[in-house]
């Protein structure tokens, strides 16, 4: 059975669907079987892994919401091996309206994914920048919810505000929906501010904070234009390795850290069997750009202690 995590921010510019690109990504190359859900009307999570909406056709997030097709129908393979995704288009934005009299319209994303949920390990769903009816969907929908902040000094802008809507959504729509975790974003080692308010949301939420912090990174910015995850594009980044890191770390919160090991270790296994058959390549990998200005970063240090539990929603 799938874990269903949506990725929600209702404040932009957070690195929301940087994460749900790049998670999803990593996630499957893990072995995991991954669907991600592009619920953003720009799409840029469908283009962010290189596929266009024309590729979909007629099977899209909004076909799903209004009853058209089925998830199965809809979705739509990746470069990514154990990837797939549906490909949000602007259309979406209608769906909020066509759907204001519909029956049970919060509940059309989470009977759509039910039917496939045996299928994948996790899905994925990238959530628009409000608080709409998108949004209301998707946290209906899932199991719990992934809160991206930036490192910035209007981190905690809106956070209040989403969780609220959280606690509201789990008493009268989704009693299971928990916090995942929050995952800090944009972190710039020469700045201190940075530095603060990575301490600051640490003090507050203790370990829902995941350990994994996403620097600010100029191929993680590149990705996109190239329709390639960061783990694709350059996997020796230092935000393709933060990636990494946060997956290893979602997974090991969801499956137990005994599953999560012994799925790595056999991952491995298949890599090292994959490259004894594989011709031999003199040709190395390109080391990461000079110019690159994380290429020197350091994990911030922080302490993990609990912080107090005072919003309405379940952490965990």
């Amino acid at each position: 059975m799938a874990r269903v995590i949506c990725i929600a921010n209702q404040k932009g510019g957070v690195g929301k669907t940087t994460t749900s690109v790049n998670l999803s990504a990593a996630l499957a190359k893990m072995k995991r079987k991954v669907l991600l859900v592009d619920m953003d009307p720009q799409g840029n999570a469908s283009s962010g892994l290189g596929v266009k909406r024309h590729d979909a056709e007629d099977s899209t997030a909004y076909d799903v919401l209004i009853g058209d097709q089925s998830i199965e129908e809809a979705r739509v393979e990746t470069e990514v091996k154990g990837l797939h995704v549906i490909v949000a288009t602007p259309d979406l934005v209608g769906a909020e309206i066509e759907l204001v009299d519909a029956p049970r319209r919060e509940q059309r994303l989470k009977e759509a994914i039910a039917e496939v949920a045996d299928y994948y390990d996790y899905v994925i769903i990238d959530c628009p920048p409000s608080l709409g009816l998108l949004t209301l969907n998707s946290m209906t929908a899932a199991d719990s919810f992934i809160v991206p902040l930036q490192c910035e000094y209007y981190a905690l802008e809106g956070l209040s505000q989403l969780l609220n809507t959280a606690g509201i959504i789990k008493k009268n729509l989704n009693p299971r929906l928990k916090i995942e975790g929050i995952v800090l974003t944009m972190f710039d080692t020469r700045n201190n501010l940075s530095h603060q308010v990575v301490q600051e949301i640490q003090t507050h939420f203790g370990d829902k904070v995941f350990k994994a912090v996403i620097p600010r990174n100029v191929r993680l910015s590149e990705a996109p234009s190239y329709g390639q995850a960061i783990s694709d594009y350059d996997p020796k980044s230092v935000g393709a390795v933060r990636y990494n890191s946060l997956a290893k770390e979602l997974d090991e919160r969801v499956f137990g850290e005994k599953e999560a090991d012994k799925n790595e270790k056999l991952n491995a296994l298949v890599e090292k069997a994959e490259k004894t058959s594989a011709p031999e390549n003199n040709n190395e990998d390109a080391e990461i750009d000079n110019n690159d200005a994380d290429d020197t970063f350091v994990e911030p240090a922080i302490s993990m202690n609990p912080g107090e539990e005072s919003e309405e929603v379940d952490r965990g």
